[in-house]
Protein backbone atom coordinates (compact mmCIF):
# COMPACT_ATOMS: atom_id res chain seq x y z
CA UNK A 1 0.00 0.00 0.00
CA UNK A 2 2.96 2.36 0.92
CA UNK A 3 4.39 1.26 -2.52
CA UNK A 4 1.16 2.70 -4.23
CA UNK A 5 0.95 5.76 -2.58
CA UNK A 6 4.80 6.45 -3.36
CA UNK A 7 4.28 5.71 -7.04
CA UNK A 8 1.60 8.16 -7.18
CA UNK A 9 2.91 10.90 -6.19
CA UNK A 10 5.96 10.30 -8.17
CA UNK A 11 3.50 9.92 -11.20
CA UNK A 12 2.01 13.50 -10.19
CA UNK A 13 4.93 15.11 -9.88
CA UNK A 14 6.65 14.54 -13.17
CA UNK A 15 2.80 14.94 -14.87
CA UNK A 16 3.60 18.24 -13.28
CA UNK A 17 7.04 18.90 -14.35
CA UNK A 18 6.02 17.80 -18.07
CA UNK A 19 3.09 20.82 -18.09
CA UNK A 20 5.95 23.46 -16.58
CA UNK A 21 8.36 22.35 -19.42
CA UNK A 22 5.07 22.39 -22.05
CA UNK A 23 4.52 25.86 -21.07
CA UNK A 24 8.11 27.13 -21.49
CA UNK A 25 7.85 25.94 -24.89
CA UNK A 26 4.93 27.80 -26.32
CA UNK A 27 5.46 31.42 -27.01
CA UNK A 28 4.25 33.89 -24.52
CA UNK A 29 0.91 35.40 -25.32
CA UNK A 30 0.76 38.91 -24.87
CA UNK A 31 -2.57 41.31 -25.53
CA UNK A 32 -2.43 43.53 -28.43
CA UNK A 33 -0.48 47.01 -28.39
CA UNK A 34 -3.33 49.53 -28.80
CA UNK A 35 -1.94 52.49 -30.57
CA UNK A 36 -1.81 55.66 -28.08
CA UNK A 37 -4.17 57.93 -30.31
CA UNK A 38 -7.09 55.41 -30.27
CA UNK A 39 -6.99 55.21 -26.39
CA UNK A 40 -6.60 58.86 -26.02
CA UNK A 41 -9.98 60.43 -23.94
CA UNK A 42 -11.53 63.27 -25.47
CA UNK A 43 -11.85 66.29 -23.13
CA UNK A 44 -15.13 66.85 -21.17
CA UNK A 45 -17.23 69.69 -21.94
CA UNK A 46 -18.99 71.31 -19.13
CA UNK A 47 -22.66 71.89 -19.01
CA UNK A 48 -21.97 75.32 -17.54
CA UNK A 49 -18.85 77.23 -18.18
CA UNK A 50 -17.38 79.58 -16.50
CA UNK A 51 -15.92 83.09 -18.01
CA UNK A 52 -14.11 85.55 -15.40
CA UNK A 53 -13.36 89.00 -16.83
CA UNK A 54 -11.55 92.08 -16.21
CA UNK A 55 -10.69 95.87 -16.98
CA UNK A 56 -7.53 96.85 -17.97
CA UNK A 57 -4.39 95.55 -16.68
CA UNK A 58 -1.16 97.44 -16.78
CA UNK A 59 2.07 96.06 -14.49
CA UNK A 60 4.21 99.28 -14.51
CA UNK A 61 6.54 100.61 -17.39
CA UNK A 62 9.92 100.76 -17.90
CA UNK A 63 9.59 104.23 -19.64
CA UNK A 64 11.35 106.25 -19.19
CA UNK A 65 12.95 104.31 -16.32
CA UNK A 66 12.30 102.21 -13.84
CA UNK A 67 10.76 104.08 -11.16
CA UNK A 68 7.53 103.20 -12.18
CA UNK A 69 7.78 99.40 -12.05
CA UNK A 70 6.87 97.45 -9.08
CA UNK A 71 9.61 96.22 -6.64
CA UNK A 72 8.82 93.00 -6.78
CA UNK A 73 8.83 92.75 -10.59
CA UNK A 74 5.44 92.68 -10.65
CA UNK A 75 5.25 88.79 -9.56
CA UNK A 76 2.89 89.40 -6.45
CA UNK A 77 0.48 91.78 -8.65
CA UNK A 78 -2.44 89.10 -8.39
CA UNK A 79 -1.14 87.17 -5.21
CA UNK A 80 -4.58 88.35 -3.30
CA UNK A 81 -7.07 87.43 -5.87
CA UNK A 82 -5.55 84.97 -7.58
CA UNK A 83 -8.36 82.44 -6.42
CA UNK A 84 -10.97 84.33 -8.54
CA UNK A 85 -8.58 84.08 -11.32
CA UNK A 86 -7.80 80.62 -11.59
CA UNK A 87 -10.55 77.41 -12.19
CA UNK A 88 -12.04 79.14 -15.01
CA UNK A 89 -12.58 77.65 -18.23
CA UNK A 90 -11.48 81.54 -19.28
CA UNK A 91 -10.30 84.36 -17.41
CA UNK A 92 -10.38 87.53 -19.84
CA UNK A 93 -8.40 91.20 -19.48
CA UNK A 94 -7.45 94.33 -21.28
CA UNK A 95 -3.74 94.53 -22.20
CA UNK A 96 -3.31 98.29 -22.00
CA UNK A 97 0.13 98.33 -23.39
CA UNK A 98 3.09 96.69 -24.60
CA UNK A 99 5.84 93.84 -23.91
CA UNK A 100 8.67 95.12 -24.01
CA UNK A 101 11.84 95.28 -22.70
CA UNK A 102 14.08 97.93 -24.41
CA UNK A 103 13.26 100.51 -27.01
CA UNK A 104 11.96 104.08 -27.50
CA UNK A 105 8.33 105.33 -28.49
CA UNK A 106 7.41 105.80 -32.09
CA UNK A 107 7.09 109.36 -31.86
CA UNK A 108 10.19 110.98 -30.09
CA UNK A 109 9.37 114.70 -30.32
CA UNK A 110 5.83 114.72 -29.96
CA UNK A 111 6.46 112.64 -26.49
CA UNK A 112 9.15 115.45 -25.38
CA UNK A 113 6.55 118.51 -25.46
CA UNK A 114 3.46 116.75 -23.86
CA UNK A 115 3.50 114.33 -21.01
CA UNK A 116 3.02 111.17 -22.33
CA UNK A 117 1.71 107.82 -20.65
CA UNK A 118 3.72 105.20 -22.41
CA UNK A 119 3.50 101.54 -21.00
CA UNK A 120 6.24 99.13 -21.74
CA UNK A 121 5.86 96.24 -19.64
CA UNK A 122 9.42 93.75 -19.13
CA UNK A 123 8.98 91.22 -20.98
CA UNK A 124 8.49 88.74 -17.95
CA UNK A 125 5.00 90.28 -17.15
CA UNK A 126 3.78 88.04 -19.88
CA UNK A 127 4.86 84.81 -17.48
CA UNK A 128 3.05 86.66 -14.16
CA UNK A 129 0.06 87.07 -16.29
CA UNK A 130 -0.11 83.61 -17.31
CA UNK A 131 0.58 81.96 -13.77
CA UNK A 132 -2.02 84.32 -12.35
CA UNK A 133 -4.95 82.72 -14.80
CA UNK A 134 -4.97 84.63 -17.25
CA UNK A 135 -5.74 82.49 -20.89
CA UNK A 136 -7.06 85.81 -23.35
CA UNK A 137 -6.30 89.19 -23.40
CA UNK A 138 -7.39 91.80 -25.81
CA UNK A 139 -4.69 93.83 -26.96
CA UNK A 140 -7.30 96.28 -29.01
CA UNK A 141 -6.44 99.62 -27.41
CA UNK A 142 -4.66 102.58 -27.22
CA UNK A 143 -0.99 102.09 -26.20
CA UNK A 144 -0.42 98.64 -27.85
CA UNK A 145 0.95 101.39 -30.32
CA UNK A 146 3.25 103.48 -27.90
CA UNK A 147 6.40 101.69 -29.23
CA UNK A 148 5.19 100.82 -32.71
CA UNK A 149 5.89 97.68 -34.70
CA UNK A 150 8.67 97.02 -32.18
CA UNK A 151 6.47 96.83 -29.42
CA UNK A 152 3.51 95.16 -31.28
CA UNK A 153 5.75 92.17 -32.86
CA UNK A 154 7.12 91.56 -28.84
CA UNK A 155 3.62 91.77 -27.47
CA UNK A 156 2.63 88.89 -29.69
CA UNK A 157 5.44 86.58 -29.11
CA UNK A 158 5.56 86.77 -25.83
CA UNK A 159 2.15 86.04 -25.18
CA UNK A 160 2.39 83.29 -27.60
CA UNK A 161 5.38 81.90 -25.89
CA UNK A 162 3.05 82.06 -22.63
CA UNK A 163 -0.01 80.14 -24.10
CA UNK A 164 -2.11 83.13 -23.86
CA UNK A 165 -4.69 84.29 -26.66
CA UNK A 166 -5.28 87.34 -27.67
CA UNK A 167 -7.22 89.09 -30.70
CA UNK A 168 -7.67 93.13 -31.60
CA UNK A 169 -4.58 94.03 -34.10
CA UNK A 170 -5.03 94.50 -38.17
CA UNK A 171 -2.51 91.69 -38.39
CA UNK A 172 -4.18 89.41 -35.92
CA UNK A 173 -8.02 90.46 -35.62
CA UNK A 174 -9.06 86.99 -34.19
CA UNK A 175 -8.92 83.81 -33.18
CA UNK A 176 -10.00 80.55 -32.12
CA UNK A 177 -9.00 78.10 -29.17
CA UNK A 178 -10.61 74.68 -27.67
CA UNK A 179 -10.68 74.83 -23.41
CA UNK A 180 -12.10 71.42 -22.17
CA UNK A 181 -14.02 70.45 -25.70
CA UNK A 182 -15.24 73.93 -26.34
CA UNK A 183 -14.45 76.03 -29.15
CA UNK A 184 -13.93 79.72 -28.60
CA UNK A 185 -13.79 82.31 -30.94
CA UNK A 186 -12.35 85.80 -29.73
CA UNK A 187 -12.41 89.45 -31.32
CA UNK A 188 -11.46 92.64 -29.73
CA UNK A 189 -11.81 96.33 -31.47
CA UNK A 190 -10.92 99.92 -30.85
CA UNK A 191 -10.87 103.27 -33.00
CA UNK A 192 -7.20 103.25 -32.08
CA UNK A 193 -4.00 103.40 -34.70
CA UNK A 194 -2.92 99.30 -35.61
CA UNK A 195 -6.10 97.85 -34.21
CA UNK A 196 -9.59 96.29 -35.58
CA UNK A 197 -12.01 99.25 -35.80
CA UNK A 198 -14.54 99.83 -33.45
CA UNK A 199 -16.18 102.17 -35.33
CA UNK A 200 -16.93 99.99 -38.93
CA UNK A 201 -19.72 97.90 -37.83
CA UNK A 202 -20.35 95.94 -41.16
CA UNK A 203 -16.47 94.90 -40.84
CA UNK A 204 -17.36 93.66 -37.29
CA UNK A 205 -19.91 92.16 -38.55
CA UNK A 206 -18.07 89.71 -40.90
CA UNK A 207 -15.47 88.88 -38.19
CA UNK A 208 -18.08 87.53 -35.59
CA UNK A 209 -20.36 85.61 -37.83
CA UNK A 210 -17.31 83.69 -39.12
CA UNK A 211 -16.07 82.82 -35.83
CA UNK A 212 -20.00 81.79 -35.37
CA UNK A 213 -19.74 79.37 -38.40
CA UNK A 214 -16.66 77.79 -36.39
CA UNK A 215 -17.52 78.11 -32.97
CA UNK A 216 -19.51 77.49 -29.89
CA UNK A 217 -19.16 80.50 -27.58
CA UNK A 218 -18.23 83.94 -28.99
CA UNK A 219 -16.25 86.26 -27.29
CA UNK A 220 -16.02 89.81 -27.54
CA UNK A 221 -13.80 92.89 -26.24
CA UNK A 222 -14.05 96.43 -27.07
CA UNK A 223 -12.22 99.53 -25.82
CA UNK A 224 -14.04 102.37 -26.55
CA UNK A 225 -16.20 105.41 -25.01
CA UNK A 226 -14.47 108.74 -23.09
CA UNK A 227 -12.44 108.06 -20.40
CA UNK A 228 -12.34 109.70 -16.71
CA UNK A 229 -15.33 109.84 -14.01
CA UNK A 230 -17.43 112.43 -16.01
CA UNK A 231 -17.89 108.98 -18.67
CA UNK A 232 -19.35 106.66 -16.32
CA UNK A 233 -22.89 106.71 -18.06
CA UNK A 234 -23.34 104.48 -21.03
CA UNK A 235 -25.41 107.77 -23.51
CA UNK A 236 -26.61 105.21 -26.24
CA UNK A 237 -24.70 107.56 -28.82
CA UNK A 238 -21.37 108.38 -30.27
CA UNK A 239 -18.82 109.37 -28.34
CA UNK A 240 -15.61 111.80 -28.32
CA UNK A 241 -12.97 112.34 -26.29
CA UNK A 242 -9.76 114.59 -26.82
CA UNK A 243 -11.51 115.26 -30.32
CA UNK A 244 -11.38 111.88 -31.07
CA UNK A 245 -14.11 109.67 -31.81
CA UNK A 246 -14.32 106.72 -29.56
CA UNK A 247 -17.44 105.02 -31.04
CA UNK A 248 -21.50 104.66 -29.89
CA UNK A 249 -20.41 101.39 -27.69
CA UNK A 250 -24.01 100.85 -27.31
CA UNK A 251 -24.54 100.35 -31.43
CA UNK A 252 -21.46 98.05 -31.56
CA UNK A 253 -22.26 95.98 -28.69
CA UNK A 254 -26.16 95.14 -30.27
CA UNK A 255 -24.49 94.60 -33.72
CA UNK A 256 -22.03 92.44 -32.42
CA UNK A 257 -24.71 90.22 -30.29
CA UNK A 258 -26.93 90.47 -33.63
CA UNK A 259 -24.05 88.88 -35.84
CA UNK A 260 -23.37 85.79 -33.51
CA UNK A 261 -21.71 87.60 -30.11
CA UNK A 262 -22.66 85.44 -26.93
CA UNK A 263 -20.63 87.81 -24.52
CA UNK A 264 -19.24 91.58 -24.83
CA UNK A 265 -16.48 92.85 -22.32
CA UNK A 266 -16.11 96.59 -22.60
CA UNK A 267 -12.71 98.30 -21.28
CA UNK A 268 -10.83 102.12 -21.44
CA UNK A 269 -13.12 104.70 -19.78
CA UNK A 270 -11.22 103.62 -16.60
CA UNK A 271 -14.47 103.40 -14.31
CA UNK A 272 -17.11 100.63 -14.56
CA UNK A 273 -20.34 101.29 -16.49
CA UNK A 274 -23.51 100.10 -16.14
CA UNK A 275 -24.61 95.87 -17.55
CA UNK A 276 -27.18 94.87 -19.84
CA UNK A 277 -29.11 91.93 -20.99
CA UNK A 278 -29.73 91.20 -24.81
CA UNK A 279 -30.90 88.28 -26.69
CA UNK A 280 -29.95 86.43 -23.58
CA UNK A 281 -26.68 87.39 -24.29
CA UNK A 282 -24.05 89.25 -21.55
CA UNK A 283 -23.27 93.16 -22.04
CA UNK A 284 -20.62 94.53 -19.83
CA UNK A 285 -20.24 98.31 -20.70
CA UNK A 286 -17.08 98.57 -19.09
CA UNK A 287 -15.38 96.97 -16.16
CA UNK A 288 -12.72 99.80 -15.49
CA UNK A 289 -9.30 99.47 -14.10
CA UNK A 290 -8.19 96.14 -12.50
CA UNK A 291 -4.68 96.06 -12.00
CA UNK A 292 -2.97 99.54 -13.17
CA UNK A 293 0.34 100.64 -11.20
CA UNK A 294 1.06 104.19 -10.95
CA UNK A 295 0.78 105.52 -14.36
CA UNK A 296 -3.66 105.40 -14.36
CA UNK A 297 -5.22 106.77 -11.56
CA UNK A 298 -6.33 104.83 -9.24
CA UNK A 299 -8.56 107.58 -6.82
CA UNK A 300 -11.92 107.12 -5.54
CA UNK A 301 -14.23 105.42 -8.56
CA UNK A 302 -11.04 104.82 -10.57
CA UNK A 303 -10.40 102.62 -8.15
CA UNK A 304 -13.02 99.82 -7.86
CA UNK A 305 -12.02 97.00 -10.06
CA UNK A 306 -14.80 94.48 -10.34
CA UNK A 307 -13.41 91.09 -10.79
CA UNK A 308 -16.99 89.51 -13.27
CA UNK A 309 -17.68 86.08 -13.56
CA UNK A 310 -20.46 84.66 -15.65
CA UNK A 311 -21.92 81.06 -16.33
CA UNK A 312 -23.20 80.27 -19.69
CA UNK A 313 -24.26 77.50 -21.25
CA UNK A 314 -22.79 75.68 -24.52
CA UNK A 315 -24.74 77.82 -26.41
CA UNK A 316 -23.31 81.13 -25.34
CA UNK A 317 -26.75 81.74 -23.31
CA UNK A 318 -26.55 84.19 -19.77
CA UNK A 319 -27.12 81.36 -17.06
CA UNK A 320 -25.94 83.96 -14.21
CA UNK A 321 -22.84 85.72 -12.52
CA UNK A 322 -21.19 87.59 -10.07
CA UNK A 323 -19.65 90.49 -9.44
CA UNK A 324 -16.53 89.75 -6.94
CA UNK A 325 -15.78 93.43 -5.43
CA UNK A 326 -12.25 94.45 -6.06
CA UNK A 327 -10.38 97.61 -5.00
CA UNK A 328 -6.71 99.17 -5.91
CA UNK A 329 -4.28 101.29 -4.87
CA UNK A 330 -0.74 102.35 -5.72
CA UNK A 331 0.18 101.00 -2.42
CA UNK A 332 -1.68 98.16 -1.87
CA UNK A 333 -2.36 96.71 -5.15
CA UNK A 334 -5.30 94.99 -5.50
CA UNK A 335 -7.85 93.74 -2.21
CA UNK A 336 -10.94 92.54 -1.87
CA UNK A 337 -13.39 95.28 -1.21
CA UNK A 338 -15.05 94.16 2.13
CA UNK A 339 -17.63 97.00 1.76
CA UNK A 340 -18.96 95.93 -2.14
CA UNK A 341 -18.61 99.55 -3.50
CA UNK A 342 -17.87 98.25 -6.83
CA UNK A 343 -21.06 96.60 -6.72
CA UNK A 344 -23.25 99.17 -5.80
CA UNK A 345 -21.73 101.71 -8.03
CA UNK A 346 -22.70 99.06 -10.88
CA UNK A 347 -25.77 97.99 -9.85
CA UNK A 348 -26.75 101.93 -9.65
CA UNK A 349 -25.75 102.60 -12.92
CA UNK A 350 -27.34 99.84 -14.33
CA UNK A 351 -30.57 101.21 -13.25
CA UNK A 352 -30.45 104.28 -13.80
CA UNK A 353 -28.80 103.50 -17.67
CA UNK A 354 -30.46 100.03 -18.32
CA UNK A 355 -33.90 100.32 -16.29
CA UNK A 356 -35.17 97.37 -18.59
CA UNK A 357 -31.73 95.39 -18.47
CA UNK A 358 -32.98 92.00 -17.99
CA UNK A 359 -30.71 91.71 -15.01
CA UNK A 360 -30.69 91.76 -11.10
CA UNK A 361 -27.71 92.27 -9.01
CA UNK A 362 -28.08 91.31 -5.91
CA UNK A 363 -26.08 93.71 -2.70
CA UNK A 364 -23.91 90.43 -2.53
CA UNK A 365 -22.48 90.76 -6.26
CA UNK A 366 -25.49 88.03 -7.81
CA UNK A 367 -26.16 88.16 -11.14
CA UNK A 368 -29.69 86.64 -12.41
CA UNK A 369 -32.14 87.30 -15.09
CA UNK A 370 -34.70 89.97 -13.36
CA UNK A 371 -38.17 88.22 -12.97
CA UNK A 372 -40.51 88.65 -15.93
CA UNK A 373 -43.54 91.24 -14.55
CA UNK A 374 -46.73 89.32 -14.82
CA UNK A 375 -48.81 91.95 -13.52
CA UNK A 376 -49.59 93.80 -17.02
Amino acid sequence: MKILRLLFVVYVILAFQSCIEQAAREPAYHLPKIPAKQITLKPVQHDTLCIAAVGDIMLGTSYPDDKTLPPDSAKESFTAVAKYLQGNDITFGNLEGTLLDTGGPVNYKLHQLVKAYLFRMPLHCGFVLKDAGFNLLSIANNHIDDFGNNGRISTVKMLDSCGIHYAGLKTYPSTIFEVNGIKYGFCAFSPNSQTVSLLDLNGATQIIRRLKQHCDVVIVSFHGGGEGVEFEHVPLDKETYVGENRGNVYAFAHNAIDAGADLIFGNGPHVTRAMELYKNRLIAYSLGNFCTYKCVSVAGICGIAPLLRVHINKKGEFLNGRIIAIKQTHYNGLEPDTLNTVVKRVKMLTAIDFPESGLSIGDDGMIVKAALDTTQ
